[in-house]
């Protein structure tokens, strides 16, 4: 089968999270290619007419989608699986609009609200124009009650890789009125579009799920470890932890998937949860759902990545070894999953 690798153009001006991309193409061109699959591989920007007539000369069987933003913005992520779909193509991972969802995190936490998945409290997003999903705290469907205070962490609408994520975003006891005037001055570093998320202070987990022939597998849990933190370092799980090799956060935050027989429950608890999420928003292929757990051992959604990072070191990949799922499998299955589906084709 011919299949073409799809990632967003990078260039010497790009982030340690957008140059990752070249390694995950690496690495599903050589699983590509032991499953006896012919590769091209096509880099894109914002000339969509341009990605039009290469795919149109190329004719790919199916293409193998790792776009993650483009011109460096994660608010763009969807546009090419929109384009594939008007072309009629098969592409993997998740649909068009799931990507959409699922990008933009107040749309994704008003529909897993909507769908009976909790997630943090919010408030924003500023700029308020930009989305009918504006709310303030008297108007905020609720899990749980908003209190006058509590500690907020300012965030992206839009970009993902935890970009502008790290403590300093962190407002602690802050009563709603001072984060809302705070989102305007903060905006700017985050992509232009920014709210604010009630901080669950507790343990952090990710769920890796994978598409198989009878449906959606989770794979092993993993938590995220916060050794050597001191008791006022809040546990966050930011961009330096996750790009900056030279911090702290990086060498003090593993993952672990040993659990003791204690939380077993809870472990239980989040596969549930994360298949309810992959339901909520119609997941193919692959995906990957975060949680917060909170002194209660209640689980919180924190977000749900459509395109996780499949780089050898990644959080996927390891969930994939603990499960003893070769990475060649997985790519086939993924494979699979998109052709079945068959998108695009008509």
């Amino acid at each position: 089968m011919r299949v073409s690798i799809l990632h967003n153009a990078v260039d010497d001006h790009s982030s340690a999270d957008e140059i990752d991309v070249l390694v995950q193409v690496e690495t599903i061109s050589v699983a590509l290619k032991s499953l006896g699959h012919a590769v091209r591989v096509l880099a894109c920007d914002l000339n969509l007419s341009a990605l039009k007539q290469q795919l149109s000369e190329v004719r790919p069987d199916l293409v193998f989608n790792l776009v993650e933003s483009l011109d460096g913005r994660g608010s763009l992520i969807h546009l090419v699986p929109f384009l594939l779909e008007a072309l009629h193509l098969p592409y993997t991972g998740a649909h068009a609009e799931a990507t959409l969802l699922t990008s933009n995190k107040i749309m994704a936490k008003a529909k897993m609200r909507a769908s009976g998945l909790r997630t943090p409290n919010w408030l924003g997003p500023y700029p308020a124009k930009r989305s009918p999903l504006y709310v303030v705290p008297d108007q905020q469907p609720e899990v749980s009650p908003i209190k006058p205070e509590k500690t907020w962490i300012i965030k992206s609408v839009w970009e993902h890789a935890s970009i502008g994520l790290d403590e300093e975003w962190l407002l602690k006891n802050a009563p709603a009125d001072a984060v809302l005037s705070e989102m305007p001055k903060r905006a700017k570093t985050l992509g232009g579009a920014c709210f604010a998320e009630e901080f669950i202070d507790g343990r952090e987990f990710n769920l890796s799920l994978l598409a198989g022939p009878e449906g959606p597998v989770v794979l092993p849990p993993a938590e995220i470890r916060f050794d050597g933190y001191e008791p006022e370092k809040p546990h966050i799980v930011g961009y330096r932890a996750k790009w900056d090799t030279d911090s702290f956060e990086y060498d003090h935050t593993p993952r672990k998937f040993d659990f003791t027989e204690e939380d077993r429950p809870l472990l239980e608890r989040l596969e549930e949860i994360a298949l309810s999420a992959w339901r909520c928003f119609g997941l193919d292929g692959y995906a990957r759902v975060d949680f917060r757990v909170d002194a209660d051992n209640t689980p919180w959604i924190l977000e749900v990545n459509t395109n996780p990072c499949l780089s050898p070191d990644a959080g996927f990949p390891a969930a994939l070894e603990n499960a003893g799922i070769p990475f060649t499998t997985a790519v086939a299955r993924i494979i699979a999953s998109a052709m079945t589906e068959n998108r695009g084709r008509q």
